[in-house]
């Protein structure tokens, strides 16, 4: 596919994603996907990324899933940011993921904006974008469609499925509902079920956007506008959660923007207002509203105890697939408690498991950070895990 021209500013409001670069998978009507509301979704597409080589008996693949506002550009420049992606300094020769050994895919989820369908893609029934009418979709919706991935290039088995926050439950989700298909599986900074609190600050950031005028009952696309303050606000409110309190004191403190003092206003008279106001004004320009409220949705609706009878060993029971579930110490989004309930339920199984809390002032984005020790574990633990499987390099 082609890659998009670069622009002074290129943002995702009039873009047609379907022109990004990588790959999509299209899906034909005679095989939709029946999705957890009970609707059959069909067709749709699944844009992804791969990097390295599937061997031969292809069994090196690795699904890396993406988190909540996270994409398919997981190891390659953003198509509209320009930055770098999110996991350039996991993914690549010699690295963690080693694609000198590995074949890696991360696909843009189902409800997404980057090339899979959603909200903002094209109703292939109407001619029009989808807004509202796109169907209600769940974390385990997302896998069935990533496995449609795995079907196209006749990858039985993954040699692991891995990734953090929303990522991670998808991890579980994966393990739970295709054990067959997952030799190995990396769960970090996640939960097996959204908390109360959780749900809370999400519906925030809901309400955030559909309290903005411009949302226009989801329809924005048709009026050529777009709830730039709602999904703004959303993402300022949201992105205080993935840090923590140590973290945004030794950043930022209470130091003044540009000013010797403060302005009796409500400009951004602190470095840390600043901060979250550029965050939630660059993230308009690469997702879309509607997304938001239907992947947040897929969030809150987790509950993988509550698939399995109320008991959250069943998800497992029987599982041959190797587990490392990996958290963080200041992660109060996702602690360690949540990331003990999982290992606690493995344990029950009798499953290969093995945890690691990792001990850093970050918060939940040390995830997405470069963290030494976190590096060691997931080499470690891949290593033994390929030498089980007897994977060449």
């Amino acid at each position: 596919m082609s890659t998009p021209q670069r622009s002074e500013k290129l943002t995702l409001a009039s873009f047609d994603t379907r022109t990004l670069p990588g790959h999509r998978l299209e899906v034909p009507a005679e095989s939709a996907l029946r999705l957890d509301c009970g609707v059959d979704l069909g067709p749709f597409a699944i844009a992804y990324q791969t990097y390295g080589t599937l061997n031969a008996d292809k069994s090196n693949a690795v699904m890396v899933c993406h988190a909540l506002t996270g994409d398919q550009f997981v190891a390659t420049p953003h198509p509209f940011t320009g930055k770098p992606g999110w996991w350039e300094h996991m993914i690549g020769p010699g690295l963690v993921l080693d694609t000198d050994r590995y074949f890696v895919i991360c696909t843009n989820v189902l409800g997404g904006c980057m090339g899979s369908s959603g909200p903002r893609e094209i109703n292939p029934a109407t001619g029009k974008r989808w807004g509202l009418s796109f169907p209600v979709i769940t974390i385990a919706d997302m896998v069935r469609a990533q496995a449609r991935v795995l079907d196209h290039y006749g990858i039985d088995q993954l040699f692991c499925v891995i990734g953090g926050s929303m990522g991670g439950m998808q991890v579980l989700q994966w393990a739970a509902l295709y054990p067959e298909r997952v030799f190995s599986a990396v769960p970090i900074a996640t939960a097996a079920r959204h908390s109360a609190q959780n749900i809370a600050f999400h519906e925030v950031g809901r309400q955030a956007i559909m309290a903005d005028p411009e949302w226009t009952g989801g329809a924005y696309a048709e009026h050529g506008i777009r709830p730039h303050r709602g999904l703004a606000v959303a993402r300022m409110a949201a992105h205080i959660t993935y840090l923590s309190e140590v973290a945004l004191h030794r950043k930022f403190g209470r130091s003044l923007q540009d000013r010797q003092q403060i302005s009796f206003g409500f400009d951004a008279d602190f470095q840390v207002e600043s901060y979250l106001r550029h965050q939630g004004s660059t993230f308009v320009d690469r997702f879309d509203a509607n997304s938001y409220l239907y992947i947040t949705r897929a969030c809150d609706y987790f509950d993988l105890a509550a698939e399995h009878g109320g008991v959250l060993a069943n998800a497992f029971r029987g599982t041959r697939t190797r587990f490392c579930i990996v958290s963080f110490t200041s992660d109060w989004l996702y602690p360690t408690s949540e990331n003990r309930m999982i290992m606690h339920a493995l344990n029950a199984v009798a499953a290969n498991v093995s945890f690691v809390e990792i001990e850093t002032d970050k918060g939940h984005d040390a995830f997405l950070l470069e963290e030494p020790e976190f590096f060691a574990t997931l080499r470690g633990f891949l290593a033994g895990a390929a030498e089980h499987r007897g994977l060449k390099r």
